[in-house]
């Protein structure tokens, strides 16, 4: 089945295609950033390929998606690359192929290299998906 929502399709104006980060970005995006300052929200398209075997988002590609979202949040608020610690994600609602999502994160707490995060994922008009907290740690890239 071809995807509905072909990946050239538009985002909603302010946001902007995110860089890829690697192979698995590239497979399963792809996914968009705010562009004003400050604004951490991220979004994309549920395209067939993000589907489960029930025509709806999977739960894996949800997960990745708010992992993402998260992350960028923790970029936004300290400028330092970082890996995932604990991720918890409460399922709400579907979201189905064609939908566009959107990550609405904010960093919570900053204790020295440990981030604090959480997110709404949510419909353009404001419909609740899904509910995500992580821990994350800040990294140093080695030279």
């Amino acid at each position: 089945m071809a995807d509905a929502a072909p990946a050239h399709r538009a985002p909603p104006e302010g946001f902007a295609l995110t860089p890829s980060r690697g192979k698995f970005t590239l497979h399963n995006g792809p996914t968009y950033r705010a562009t004003a300052d400050g604004d951490p929200r991220t979004g994309m398209w549920v395209l067939d390929r993000h589907c489960n075997g029930m025509g709806f988002l999977h739960g894996g590609m949800l997960s990745a998606f708010a992992d993402s979202g998260l992350a960028w949040a923790v970029w936004s608020a300290t400028n330092r690359m970082s890996v995932t610690i604990k991720l918890t994600l409460e399922f709400m609602e579907i979201a189905r192929e064609g939908d566009w999502i959107e990550s609405h994160a904010a960093v919570t707490s900053v204790d020295g290299e440990f981030v604090q995060v959480s997110a709404r994922i949510v419909r353009p008009n404001g419909g609740l998906i899904a509910l995500a907290t992580a821990t994350f740690r800040t990294v140093r890239r080695k030279a």
